[in-house]
């Protein structure tokens, strides 16, 4: 199966308009293009936003027998379907389903004016699909004949952030393995990382997956039952089942990036001064200035291929079951496991002297 980058994102939400209105002052994303009533789709609104390589599509019921009202009563808003592109729609989705995946929508050609679109979707972990993706022509033109595309704006702004580097997805214990498994047998994707981590009295298993391409990355998760609950068994119990924790957008510059997005008033999580103090013992030589890590909160981490530097929102969620990343390569392939621990000990740190 040829599945390339990630296509976009789909998210259900109570409210597009709000959610969009977040994404674009405190992200920088620009609303592209518009689906509803006015042109045919009585039961939803979507709006189509767009940064860098990044695409995201905020989708809210305006009936009850839409999926997303069934979706956001249950799970309140969130990631509903991570796009695949493929170069056959029909055929990728055809084989996901010989090889054991539910289908969810048979496969739609859209035309227009000489752009073609194909879409097929099949159910991938919970009740989250995956929509694969066919195009040809223009590729502004998200979806021909149901998504209309807004006149360019003059002023694109500033591209701080790229493409979905990867997605952090919660699972149910005991349902890692399969899952894994799953991945494998119908998408043909390679488990790449594993790791068990443990943090005070909890602990958490993860094993990452990745599309041969190599530009589809989920990092799944499962809490471990015999030890205290910690974040993943609330983001189960909040979210009602498994889901996408959060979404981490490749950038070229974190320092710049966090200081620009917290200006527009994005709020990121407050890293103990106690962690920057410990960075020499952890890292001989960390590729930016801990100075300016310090002052961003940012995290490092580092790998045999690199470093990598990290950083997470505050979660604007009512119930906080969905955050973002924002997260800058110097060569890392990993995923920053080793803040966690590092984290911990540093809260711990500071609570013993405070």
């Amino acid at each position: 199966m040829d599945i390339g980058a990630v296509d976009h994102v789909e998210f259900y939400v109570g409210d597009a308009q709000q959610s969009a209105f977040y994404l674009c002052t405190g992200f920088g994303f620009r609303v592209c293009g518009q689906a509803g009533p006015e042109n045919g789709q009585d039961d939803h609104r979507s709006l189509l936003l767009r940064q860098g390589g990044t695409e995201i599509v905020l989708t809210s019921a305006l009936t009850p027998d839409h999926p997303a009202a069934a979706y956001v009563a249950q799970h309140g808003d969130g990631v509903a379907n991570i796009a695949f592109e493929v170069s056959d729609a029909a055929k990728a989705f055809a084989l996901a389903v010989e090889r054991g995946a539910t289908a969810v929508e048979e496969p739609v050609v859209h035309s227009q004016d000489g752009t073609e679109v194909v879409t097929a979707s099949v159910l991938g972990f919970g009740d989250v699909a995956h929509r694969f993706v066919q195009r040809s022509g223009d590729r502004d033109q998200f979806l021909p004949g149901v998504m209309d595309i807004f006149a360019a704006d003059p002023d694109e702004g500033e591209q701080l952030l790229s493409i979905v580097d990867h997605a952090a997805i919660c699972l149910p214990a005991g349902q890692l393995r399969p899952t894994v498994a799953f991945y494998e047998k119908v998408f043909g994707f390679s488990q790449i990382f594993e790791e068990f981590i443990e943090v005070g009295s909890q602990a958490m298993d993860s094993k990452v997956v990745q599309s041969p391409s190599g530009k589809v990355t989920f990092t799944l998760i499962e809490p471990v039952t015999d030890r205290e609950p910690g974040q993943i068994d609330t983001f189960l119990a909040r979210h009602g089942g498994a889901g996408v924790q959060h979404l981490a957008l490749l950038c070229d510059d974190i320092v710049s990036t966090v200081e620009t997005l917290g200006n527009r008033g994005v709020a990121f999580l407050q890293t103990p001064g106690s962690y920057y103090d410990q960075l020499q013992e952890r890292f001989v030589r960390p590729d930016l200035l801990v100075e300016d890590l310090r002052r961003t909160n940012v995290l490092i981490d580092e790998d045999h291929w690199g470093q990598v530097f990290q950083i997470f929102t505050q979660s604007q969620h009512v119930r906080k079951t969905f955050f973002w990343e924002v997260i800058d390569r110097h060569g890392a392939r990993t995923f920053g496991s080793g803040n966690i621990k590092a984290l911990y000990e540093a809260v711990a740190r500071e609570k013993a002297t405070s």
